[in-house]
């Protein structure tokens, strides 16, 4: 696999010694493909750009605050202490991404930043209505995890939150800045919850006893038992997904899939579907490595 510094997957992953890896995997990436093939393309293989939004800015600092709130003690985990280090964790976010200010107008001083940080505060209020962090000590945060398929796939990601039981039960969680999906989006929501519970059970051989996924936009928790039965058929449902990868990269095929979600595309001025032109496929190397790049949102 190639090493790639900007990879944050790279930067942690195991080496896999003596085994040629056909290729990696991550929940978001899997779940780009499922969405639109060309996106997945665009994200992946070109490595396209893409602006950031104060929606997944705003993911990316309140996970940070909630990261770092497990390391005060218990007592000392309350909405106040909270609110205290919403804005060190934007200002260490821009110190590393100067060009994170200009998602405002006024360069992340004026009105409009001010309305964005009041928003942060409002997510990470409604935190503390779904649980009780004084009550909580994790056994990971912001957790790595990978495991190697018989195929010789790679799956990894990052997992929010990791509990584990006084009788080992391990329940997985997952915050989500935005809110809770309707039933006919649920299971798009549990995929990435159970591609996880599928690389620990592969590590540790534990089914996680819960997945939880946490919605700060609306208050909302979703929760799911796994099973075995249900791990097996992810592990069938991401080889299924590998390879129809690999068969679009092989053809050169990544077509497009006009739906909602097309608003929200970086991309869209260069997406067929919408009267664009894709860049020419950059050459590749044969074991080009497939990063993993979580988004927060």
């Amino acid at each position: 696999m190639s090493a790639q510094s900007e990879s944050p997957a790279i930067r942690v992953s195991t080496p896999v010694d003596g085994i040629e890896v056909v290729g990696a995997l991550s929940p978001s990436r899997a779940g780009d493909f499922l969405s639109c093939p060309l996106l997945y393309r665009f994200r992946t293989i070109d490595r396209l750009p893409e602006p950031s939004s104060p929606d997944a800015v705003r993911g990316t600092v309140v996970h940070k605050v909630l990261e770092d709130l497990f390391d005060l003690p218990a007592a000392e985990r309350t909405p106040d202490r909270a609110q205290a280090m919403l804005e060190p964790a934007w200002e260490q976010l821009v110190e590393a991404a100067p060009e994170l200010r200009e998602m405002f107008p006024d360069e992340g001083e004026g009105a409009e930043a001010a309305a964005w940080l009041a928003s942060c505060r409002s997510v990470l209020d409604r935190y503390f209505t779904l649980e009780d962090p004084r009550r909580l000590e994790p056994a990971e945060r912001e957790l790595y995890v990978e495991t190697l398929l018989d195929s010789r796939l790679l799956l990894r990601g990052f997992v929010d939150r990791i509990d584990v039981a006084p009788d080992g039960a391990i329940r997985v969680v997952d915050y989500k800045s935005g809110r809770s999906p309707s039933e006919m989006f649920e299971a798009k929501a549990l995929f990435q919850m159970k591609f996880y519970a599928l690389v620990i059970w592969r590590t540790r051989g534990v089914v996680p006893a819960m997945l939880q996924l946490v919605y700060l936009g609306n208050g909302e928790l979703l929760r799911y038992v796994p099973d075995e039965a249900d791990l097996l058929a992810t592990e069938r449902k991401v080889e299924a997904i590998w390879q129809a990868i690999k068969r679009a990269e092989e053809a050169g095929d990544w077509r497009p899939s006009p739906g909602r979600l097309c608003d929200w595309c970086a991309h869209r001025s260069i997406c067929p579907a919408w009267g664009g032109t894709p860049p020419p496929l950059p050459v590749r190397e044969p074991s080009a490595d497939l990063t993993v790049d979580e988004s927060r949102d």
